[in-house]
C-alpha cells in the first residue's frame, strides 16, 4: 500500500537525457533547507505541476543554498497579456 506524498518546493536543477533525466527540488522544511532528486521517467512520479515560473539567469540555481530569507526567494516572471 502506498499513498501519494505531495513535495512542493523550487526546482534548482535539471539534468541527464532521455531515461536517466533527473530534476532536483529543492524546499524548507522547518527552518532546514531539503532537496530531493526525481527521477522524470519514474513510474512513482504521478504527476508534476508547475506552478508559478520565475525570473532566472541561470540554468542551475545552486547559489539559493547559501541565501537566507527574501534573498531567497526567486522573483515571479511577469507576463504581457496579448490582444
Amino acid at each position: 500500500e502506498s499513498r501519494i506524498q505531495i513535495y512542493r518546493g523550487d526546482v534548482i536543477q535539471i539534468s541527464g537525457k532521455g531515461a536517466t533525466k533527473t530534476f532536483t527540488v529543492r524546499k524548507m522544511s522547518s527552518g532546514v533547507g531539503v532537496e530531493r532528486i526525481f527521477p522524470l521517467a519514474s513510474p512513482n512520479l504521478v504527476e508534476v505541476k508547475i506552478l508559478k515560473r520565475g525570473k532566472v539567469r541561470r540554468a542551475k540555481l545552486y547559489y539559493l543554498r547559501e541565501l537566507v530569507g527574501k534573498r531567497a526567494k526567486i522573483k515571479e516572471k511577469k507576463y504581457v497579456k496579448k490582444d
